[in-house]
């Protein structure tokens, strides 16, 4: 262990003369209009984007630490990283000496405005880019640091673009119309939705500044952020019609006529992206009524707003967007089966030819991409494949690293989680393998994770209820024995947008902007157990929101059920039987004879024979 330690150590970034540098600019009055004691540095973009481009991982630039969470505060004397329980180890890994790792979720551990409020010298300022800090952050956090005798200052020009040489440019990649045969609505009739929203709550102006709520509104796609289909613009949203903000480069004839053929009676602007702020400033400054902007929006843009016309709340975009129609319900079902046939494809091949060639973590994840590509509207991976080996899956974020290049072998569990992204849906799933013979502890730990998994499956609750009252039951099994896992049980996801999309989820955190579960919501259902070191088991399925059927109605409240449109087996070699009662058994069985009826007809048709007898062998029924 100690020889693994200090192997990290020696990958991780050296970050000394970076933390010089920006201390030196911390200390310069020119950039905030005062000397600043603190830094925040966030994770996010200025559309509060969780997977981000390049030139927009500052965070990671200046710590080191790769991870896609986590909040960096800097002082004359210290460098400290929040991040949740996902990254503890990849953390702690990535950063060198300079930086102290603050972990989120465990008692006593301060929050950044606790930990400025204490440690930070009286009258002290603080700052950050306010395109980068959310309404819903900066406000709380400014009144915390005042309480405390201290400032939040806005930072227009960001202090990490000054130190970074090299940056990456902004990407201006394509922009291309996404047919109704996917979408299913008209950017009109979505207009015409939004239009009574707006009316209900006295709003005058909404402001989309979320790049999935923004590509969804109109049925474009792009490509700015890696492994999601979104670009960088703002839309504004009037009674009349609605403005794009996009650099021109990306607009195009093909838009042009999407747009004007999906608008019908909703008149449309195109301006320059950085045409935002004036245009705003401009729209409100004698505004009646409210301008609507979702909380996460960025604080650069909710402050050109008059208080008393500013109305920070979920948008009626992130309903929409969350709650299926028919046609995307269809197409996320059907994404699902195409994705299950690559990864049967994937899985037989790989534990047929572990012994024969050397496959790796990222020869394993590349070719299973291979196999993704051959299925009809393919369009790239939905993230970066976690294909782990052993103890690295037990980081729980993990990439496969090609200067490691980890061999799959049959002496450790393997897991894989991965997704694609087909015009039809976004797809997103986890499998643990064990191609050797599994330790009756890792057995233990995989039927318990499968327990929880199963428990979430197959449960009923009432319409409209919070995410986070199911998260303890998928989680009951590895309570009874002192287990646990670092990270929520699930998170929406989008049709053929962003693979984590809220605003729903399951979690033990609070989610604020939760609206509660009704029909027509995919989510992922995905236990796992990770033990530092050693392996790391996860069991992810996508599920889809559907009505049950109960004897009874309390309050005519109604009642709903997940339907899961994953469709890859799970591995039985793993279970220990005795642990599961029948009704587990029952539901196993069940769902396998599921993968082997709509799966196994379409191997046997494309004659993927290796494939449909992998899928069969992994199908068999168990018992006790």
């Amino acid at each position: 262990m100690r020889s693994q330690l200090l192997a990290a150590m020696t990958q991780a970034k050296n970050t000394t003369g970076l933390l010089s540098q920006l201390r030196d600019l911390m200390q310069n009055s020119r950039y905030a209009g005062t000397t600043l004691n603190a830094y925040i540095v966030p994770s996010n973009d200025a559309h509060n984007s969780e997977y981000i481009a390049d030139c927009d991982k500052r965070r990671a630039f200046i710590s080191g630490f790769t991870g896609s969470a986590g909040t960096v505060v800097i002082t004359h004397n210290a460098a400290c990283m929040w991040t949740d329980g996902r990254y503890y180890l990849q953390a702690s890994q990535e950063m060198d000496t300079n930086w102290t790792l603050m972990k989120e979720g465990t008692p006593g551990t301060p929050t950044q405005g606790a930990w400025l409020s204490k440690n930070l010298p009286s009258g002290s300022k603080v700052g950050v880019d306010p395109n980068l800090l959310t309404y819903s952050k900066w406000m709380p956090l400014k009144s915390q640091l005042e309480t405390a005798g201290h400032k939040l200052v806005a930072v227009d020009q960001n202090l990490i673009d000054i130190v970074w040489d090299g940056k990456p440019a902004v990407p201006c990649n394509p922009v291309r119309p996404l047919g109704l045969e996917f979408t299913g609505k008209s950017v009109y009739e979505k207009w015409e939705k939004i239009q009574d929203e707006m009316a209900n709550k006295n709003a005058n102006l909404l402001v989309l500044t979320a790049l999935d709520e923004i590509a969804y509104f109109l049925n474009l796609r792009g490509s700015d952020i890696e492994y999601n289909p979104v670009f960088f613009s703002y839309v504004l949203i009037t009674k009349t019609g609605y403005i794009l903000f996009i650099d021109p480069r990306k607009y195009n004839q093909d838009i042009e006529r999407h747009l004007k053929e999906e608008s019908s009676k909703a008149s449309f602007q195109i301006q320059n992206y950085d045409q935002i702020i004036p245009t705003i400033k401009a729209m409100t400054e004698n505004m009646e009524g409210f301008a609507w902007f979702s909380e996460n929006s960025p604080y650069a843009l909710t402050n050109l707003v008059p208080s008393k016309h500013l109305l920070a709340e979920l948008t009626p975009v992130a309903l929409m967007k969350a709650v299926k129609n028919e046609t995307e319900i269809k197409g996320m079902k059907n994404a699902h089966i195409k994705d299950a046939v690559a990864l049967c494809c994937y899985f037989s091949w790989l534990e047929n030819n572990v012994d024969k060639q050397v496959i790796t973590e990222v020869s394993g994840a590349e070719k299973l991409e291979q196999f993704r590509a051959t299925q009809k509207d393919f369009m790239g991976p939905s993230f970066d494949t976690i294909s782990s080996v052993g103890e690295n899956g037990a980081i729980i974020h993990y990439h496969p690293d090609k200067t490691k290049n980890i061999r799959i072998t049959r002496d450790n569990i393997y897991l894989c989680d991965s997704g694609g992204q087909y015009k039809d849906g976004t797809t997103d799933v986890t499998r643990t393998f064990h191609f050797g013979t599994p330790n009756q502890f890792e057995k233990q730990c995989f039927t318990l994770v499968l327990k929880g998994q199963i428990q979430f499956a197959t449960m009923i609750f009432p319409a409209k209820i919070k995410g986070n009252y199911l998260d303890s039951f998928a989680r009951q099994y590895l309570w009874k024995v002192g287990l646990d896992y670092a990270h929520g049980t699930g998170h929406g996801v989008g049709s053929y947008l962003n693979v984590h999309e809220g605003p729903m989820g399951v979690s033990w955190r609070h989610i604020p902007d939760d609206p509660g579960l009704e029909c027509g919501m995919f989510l992922s259902n995905e236990p796992g157990y990770y033990e530092d070191g050693k392996f790391g088991l996860r069991i992810e399925d996508v599920v889809v929101i559907t009505k049950a059927q109960t004897p009874y109605n309390f309050n005519n409240r109604g009642f709903l059920c997940f339907e899961t449109v994953t469709l890859v087996p799970i591995q039985t070699k793993m279970i220990l039987t005795e642990l599961l009662t029948q009704d587990e058994i029952n539901h196993l069985n069940l769902y396998h004879k599921k993968c082997r009826d709509v799966i196994g007809p379409i191997l046997e048709k494309d004659g993927l024979i290796e494939a449909k007898e992998w899928l069969w062998k992994e199908t068999e029924p168990i018992g006790k």
